[in-house]
């Protein structure tokens, strides 16, 4: 499924647009609401993105079993993102992909990340922040799940240290980074 190995993460209505024309082919939906959010989606997969949906940020959406069943039956996206486990396996549950997002900040916060994805099994794991290739490179050896790296990532040779160290892609905010060729 990833073909650039930059991830465009939405962040606001106005980057919308640079992400239609990116090179991304994954896009990270982190911004809209209830009345908005399935024009997006159809904007990116008219497109031809892969769209994930992370449903913490989606305003008026609850964490519920009937949302994601609604998310998952009517806005049809790819995938979803959230930080918490038990979403994870409702959208598994449902046939969504789905991706655990965990921030490392100390090392039980590793624990307990690599804790939850094996308890939650989703098809990916974003890690943040993603400027930490020796973290990257004990996660990718210790789960058996593609990572992605995100967050306070702002050059192309931090998102070679993150590859290298084992992420399958790396999540950015930044528009620029959206047009690399990786």
């Amino acid at each position: 499924m990833v073909e650039s190995q930059i991830i465009a993460s939405v962040k606001s209505e106005d980057d919308l647009q640079a992400a239609l024309t990116s090179n991304s082919n994954i896009i990270f939906l982190l911004t809209g609401n209830l009345m908005t959010i399935a024009d997006y989606i159809n904007q990116l997969r008219n497109a031809g993105k892969k769209v994930f949906l992370h449903l913490d940020f989606i305003d008026g959406l609850s964490n519920s079993r009937n949302a994601i069943n609604y998310v998952a039956k009517y806005w049809k996206p790819t995938g979803i993102i959230t930080t918490k486990s038990h979403i994870v396996k409702i959208a598994n549950e449902v046939g969504l992909k789905t991706i655990q997002r965990i921030f490392l900040i100390d090392r039980a916060a590793i624990s307990k990340g690599i804790e939850m994805v094996k308890s939650c099994q989703p098809d990916a794991v974003e890690i943040l922040p993603g400027i930490i290739p020796k973290i990257i490179d004990e996660l990718s050896r210790e789960l058996d799940y593609p990572i992605i790296a995100g967050g306070l990532i702002s050059d192309v040779a931090e998102i070679h240290a993150a590859l290298e160290a084992g992420a399958l892609a790396v999540s950015s905010g930044n528009i620029k980074m959206w047009y690399f060729d990786l």
